[in-house]
């Protein structure tokens, strides 16, 4: 069976993914900056300061699934934020294919997590495609940056995918965890005017469509990796609030608040346009979790809702 190397593993998805991978007969292993951690997988370290790959890791991988970089919603967007941002993608994922480069690994495919925030957070009647130019902003310009690192895997002739994915739903923290306290709290809001979007997959059918990426030998490029459900954040949180049982306020949370807060990041909670499924659809994919209704009841739904609610 085919090696995976994941980097990025020991996050929120990429834990998900390496569990669903193992489960298919797949060998996985990590390339991690910290060797100093809890799982149980063979683990390579990388250094992208001094441009240095333990040796054996490139090498030995049959496929490269990239989830390398931070945290976009973990700070304020300082300067040195915003550079980290972007370094810790473009960066690693250059780094990777120098290392490819000198080694003339056979590598079957090159596989990077992107994002929605290529299409920017400038929010239009538009529902974005794969084929749509960047946005101007900063998500835009970070995310034209990484793929076009991604891209350069294409000139070796590398079989090279890009998964532009938006908020992953699952019970282990994230994007839906912090949505969902002030829910559990009973104070429940919608923010600003909530008609901003908010592109959404549950976190199995992005694992899924990880590993169609593999399987898939024509999958090749761009795709959206979001559900074909469209919700504002009206709708998504007024969902969510009778999922679990809890009031939502009459009250919105004012932009201008929430603009004081977050400083220029507010414009992930503010903004947020509709993307496209039909490329992801017309490679045959068919999503388990299609309706926010039913991924939300999946994830705290009444066989979970004690134990999540504690």
């Amino acid at each position: 069976m085919s090696t995976i190397l994941i980097t990025g593993g020991t996050g929120l998805i990429g834990k998900h993914l390496c569990s669903v991978l193992k489960e298919k007969g797949y060998k996985v292993a990590l390339l991690s900056r910290n060797r100093n951690q809890d799982i149980d997988l063979p683990l390579y370290t990388w250094n992208l300061e001094k441009g240095v790959i333990e040796k054996g890791a490139v090498e030995s991988a049959d496929y490269i699934i990239n989830l390398s970089g931070a945290n976009i919603g973990d700070k304020r967007w300082t300067l040195k934020q915003r550079m980290l941002i972007v370094d810790s993608r473009v960066k690693s994922t250059q780094l990777i294919f120098d290392k490819i480069r000198e080694n003339k690994n056979v590598l079957k495919a090159f596989i990077s997590s992107s994002a929605i925030g290529y299409y920017g957070t400038s929010q239009t009647d538009i529902i974005f495609k794969e084929t749509d130019p960047p946005g101007k902003d900063f998500l835009g310009n970070t995310c034209f940056e990484w793929e076009k690192a991604v891209d350069r895997f294409s000139e070796l002739g590398i079989r090279t995918v890009k998964l532009r994915t938006g908020v992953v739903l699952t019970k282990q923290g994230g994007a839906l965890a912090k949505m969902a306290a002030p829910i559990k709290l009973g104070i429940a809001s919608v923010l600003g005017t909530g008609r901003q979007y908010i592109p959404w997959i549950h976190i199995e059918d992005l694992c899924s469509i990880y590993i169609k990426a593999i399987e898939d030998l024509q999958m090749n490029g761009a795709y959206n990796a979001v559900a074909p459900d469209h919700k504002t954040n009206a709708e998504f949180t007024r969902i969510l609030t009778r999922i679990l049982k809890k009031p939502l306020l009459s009250a919105n949370v004012p932009s201008f608040m929430l603009r004081a807060i977050f400083g220029k990041m507010s414009g992930i909670l503010l903004k947020g346009n509709r993307v496209s499924t039909d490329k992801i659809i017309a490679s045959g994919y068919e999503f388990e979790f299609p309706e926010l209704e039913n991924a939300l009841t999946d994830l705290y739904g009444k066989n979970n809702q004690k134990q999540d609610l504690s």
